[in-house]
């Protein structure tokens, strides 16, 4: 059997030590796969059971026995991919999974691709493309508001505000084709004004959708922040500090950072993509100018710079020249060495950085204050995690290309062109809204999208 008829299986579970593993057998013949690999210690069977039921039993093989088992089944189409499936939840050991695996194998289904199971779900109707997207979401999220943003897309807030979008441009769509090719059907008549005012309202609804991409974009992907600063202001405490572990050398001696090094951690709820740069100043130590160079560079790119400033010492002319390269941007001026006597004019950095934080990375004194600064610089604290947010740069391109189309729409309209023209604009805005949520998706499109989900998922 090939394709969307095989019956497919996968481990399910991290590989490595656990209390659980658990083998996801999905197809026809799921049932019958189990049943030639699980036996049940009472005398009920496997193809006996209804949908969300379990029975406890023994794993084998053809060589023997090798550990107990419960295989729980459910039945379609009430199952997560639609299908018949069987999971087998064994003890949780590298040895005992994969040997589960392979009994699975030898016995009719075949090897699950990356992605595979959410793909049937889609498939058969279970989700909508960008809800599979949420799942990938849900397994990455490292903090309370992405899980909340990603079980939001998993319960189809925004393929509702995308269907809800496209369902009003389709009933457009069809009045101007059905006006312009039946003119004399007592038929209400196409006014520019309403046409023009329902236009203008899809393309604010989109607009307001692609404003908070950057925001749903940040919960779900994190943000790329670079710490800089001078030498010796404490960027590499700092950057242990937000790990909580050891990530950069910290020395007395300037200069110690030569590379970038980076680390993904929490701070409050918000995901940073730390990266700890090399102490810009001039110098002519050739391998510490080429760290300085990359801390420029990362300096540019950073969506969140943390500038770290000695509180205990006056701001110095390298301290100035470096924040003044941070307006317009989103910036943190964190004083470090608060456990010591102040000699830095607070005052001198206003209109500098958006906002100022003092912390002892030392002792961890002003951690939590830092946080409360990012979420307020980056406006997450006014976010609702569970409304329609976009999750990744597929849907924002999806949902640019409606915009734009609309926008030709509204110029079209506006400007007395026929209404074919009008319609064709329609047709070309209502294309990527199917896209986005997969109801006109291309193959390619689709297999872009799973090839980014792991095996067992």
């Amino acid at each position: 059997m090939n394709g969307q008829q095989s019956t497919i299986a996968a481990i399910s579970t991290p590989l490595g030590t656990g209390g659980i593993g658990v083998i996801r057998i999905s197809g026809p013949d799921a049932v019958a796969v189990a049943e030639k690999i699980f036996s049940p210690a009472g005398k009920r069977r496997l193809a006996d059971l209804a949908g969300y039921s379990a029975l406890y039993g023994r794993l084998h093989d053809d060589a023997a026995e090798f550990d107990e088992a419960v295989a729980t089944v459910f039945r379609p189409p009430h199952s997560y991919t639609g299908e018949e499936v069987v999971e087998l939840s064994c003890h949780g050991g590298l040895y005992l999974v994969q040997r589960a695996l392979r009994a699975a194998l030898d016995h009719g289904a075949r090897p699950a691709s990356p992605g595979e199971f959410t793909r049937r779900a889609y498939l058969n109707g279970k989700l909508t493309l960008d809800q599979a997207e949420s799942v990938m979401d849900l397994i990455g999220a490292s903090g309370r508001q992405a899980a909340r943003a990603a079980l939001a897309g998993r319960d189809g807030v925004l393929s509702r505000k995308i269907d809800g979008i496209a369902e009003v441009l389709v009933d457009l769509a069809a009045h101007l084709a059905a006006w312009n090719d039946y003119p004399d059907e007592d038929m209400e008549p196409v006014q520019p004004g309403p046409l023009t005012a329902s236009l203008r309202q899809s393309l604010g609804e989109c607009q307001s959708l692609l404003d908070r991409y950057d925001t749903g974009r940040i919960l779900h992907q994190g943000v790329e922040t670079a710490i800089i600063g001078r030498p010796n202001v404490g960027k590499s405490t700092l950057m242990n500090l937000l790990a909580g572990a050891q990530k950069s050398i910290v020395t007395a001696i300037p200069g110690t950072t030569r590379d970038v090094v980076e680390e993904t951690v929490l701070a409050g709820e918000i995901l940073l993509r730390l990266a700890d740069t090399a102490g810009i100043r001039e110098t002519d130590d050739p391998v510490e100018k080429a760290g300085v160079d990359l801390a420029r560079r990362r300096l540019e790119s950073a969506q969140l710079v943390l500038a770290v400033l000695d509180r205990s010492e006056p701001l110095s002319a390298e301290d100035l020249a470096l924040l003044s390269q941070l307006k317009d941007r989103p910036s943190i001026a964190v004083l470090n060495k608060s456990d010591l006597p102040a000699r830095l004019d607070e005052k001198r950095l206003d209109g500098l950085v958006g906002k100022t934080v003092e912390i002892s990375a030392k002792t961890g004194e002003g951690a939590e204050a830092l946080a409360q600064a990012i979420a307020q610089l980056l406006h997450l604290s006014e976010v609702d995690p569970a409304a329609p947010l976009l999750a990744n740069e597929r849907q924002r391109n999806c949902l640019n290309k409606a915009a734009d189309a609309l926008k030709e729409a509204i110029f079209a309209a506006e400007a007395g062109v026929t209404l074919d023209a009008v319609t064709v604009c329609l047709d070309e805005a209502i294309d990527p809204l199917l896209e986005l949520t997969g109801k006109k998706a291309s193959e390619a499109v689709v297999d872009a999208v799973f090839s980014q989900f792991c095996v067992g998922k």
